[in-house]
C-alpha cells in the first residue's frame, strides 16, 4: 500500500472510503466529525442512527452521501488519559479496523484524519507514530492511503515518520 501525507480538507476528497474521527454514539461532533457531517448532508446522521454507536477502536461504514467519497468509515479513538490506559493500543485499533472495513468495501483509497488528536488530546507525535506504523504494517487491499492533516504541524510530523527514523 502507497501511504502519504498531505494538507488539506479531508471532506473534499475523491476517495473511495474517508475516515471520521467519530464519537460513540455516532452523532456528528466538533473537528473533523462535524465537518464530515455537514458536508454529507443530514443523510449521514440518519445513517449513523441505524448503526447503533460504535465502541472505541472499532469502525463502521456508512455511504458518503453528499461527499466526493463514497464511504465514510467511522471510527472511535481514545480519549488521552496520560498514556497508561491502553490509549495506544485503541488507536492502532482504528486504523486496523478501518483498513479491514475498507478492504470489506472494496476500496482502494482511503483518506485519514489524525484520529484522536483533537478534543480527545492525544498528543500528535506519538498520534502520528502510531498511525504510520500501524498502516505500513497492516495487510490490506487498499492500495493508497493518505494521512491528511489538518495543519502545517501535523503535516510536518506525518512527513517526519513517513521519512523513516531521525538520525
Amino acid at each position: 500500500m502507497r501511504l502519504r501525507a498531505l494538507r488539506g480538507d479531508i471532506t473534499a476528497l475523491g476517495v473511495d472510503a474517508i475516515v471520521n474521527a467519530a464519537n460513540a454514539a455516532l452523532r456528528g461532533g466538533g473537528g473533523v466529525d462535524g465537518a464530515i457531517h455537514r458536508a454529507a448532508g443530514p443523510e449521514l446522521l440518519a445513517a449513523c442512527r441505524r448503526l447503533g454507536g460504535c465502541a472505541p477502536g472499532d469502525a463502521k461504514a456508512t455511504p458518503g452521501f453528499r461527499l466526493a467519497a463514497r464511504h465514510v468509515i467511522h471510527t472511535v479513538g481514545p480519549v488521552w488519559q496520560g498514556g497508561a490506559a491502553g490509549e495506544a493500543e485503541v488507536l492502532a485499533s482504528c486504523y486496523r479496523r478501518c483498513l479491514a472495513v475498507a478492504d470489506e468495501l472494496g476500496a482502494a483509497t482511503i483518506a485519514f484524519p489524525a484520529i484522536s488528536t483533537g478534543v480527545y488530546g492525544y498528543p500528535r507525535r506519538e498520534a502520528a507514530g502510531i498511525a504510520v506504523a500501524t498502516l505500513q504494517g497492516t495487510a490490506t487491499a487498499v492500495s493508497e492511503a493518505l494521512l491528511v492533516a489538518f495543519d502545517a504541524e501535523t503535516l510536518a510530523l506525518y512527513e517526519a515518520e513517513l521519512s523513516g527514523p531521525a538520525g
